[in-house]
């Protein structure tokens, strides 16, 4: 696991502590749509057999420090997509890269038996394709990139499957 010392600086302001980090990746926004260099793919590392709500996702977000959904997007398993931030709103989703990227996160990543599995129904890799394509028209150029793909990040299986590999055909 990474260790995180302080102070550390994002963007261009210094956190000198985990609230004042907080504070700075949980609201202000981009600086504009160039800004935007990656689409992050997460899992919401839940059982495939067990469902996790948007009011879950919520509560356990806000018992992390956060305001909101640190995601921008939510995937469930039946395909139906929310959102969450404001497409340049800074998200809150994988430190170092929230300044400069989109967080997607679907439902899932767990197997049964709670060990990381791709667990991906049709209607969820069909909402991510529709998605991902809208994205890369908003921010041409963007990188697809699985959470676990990303340097410096925390070490993670997620999103449990190879992001690039599998949709970064979508990139322009």
């Amino acid at each position: 696991m990474i260790q995180e010392t302080f102070p550390m600086i994002i963007g261009e302001e210094e956190a000198p502590n985990e609230r004042t980090l907080l504070t700075l990746e949980d609201g202000p926004m981009m600086a504009s749509p160039a800004s935007v260099k990656y689409i992050v793919i997460h899992c919401s590392a839940t059982r495939s057999t067990r469902d996790y709500t948007t009011e879950q996702l919520l509560r356990d977000h806000k018992t992390r420090g956060f305001r909101t959904v640190g995601y921008h997007f939510y995937i469930r398993r039946d395909g139906s997509v929310t959102q969450h931030r404001k497409l340049l709103e800074v998200g809150a989703h994988c430190r170092p890269w929230n300044r400069c990227s989109i967080g997607i996160c679907y439902e899932g990543g767990l197997d049964a038996d709670g060990h990381p599995a791709d667990t991906r129904t049709p209607e969820q890799t069909e909402q991510f394709i529709l998605l991902l394509m809208r994205m890369v028209k908003i921010f041409p150029g963007v990188r697809i990139r699985g959470h676990r793909d990303m340097p410096g990040s925390i070490p993670k299986a997620c999103p449990c499957f190879d992001a690039e590999g599998v949709f970064g055909y979508l990139e322009r």
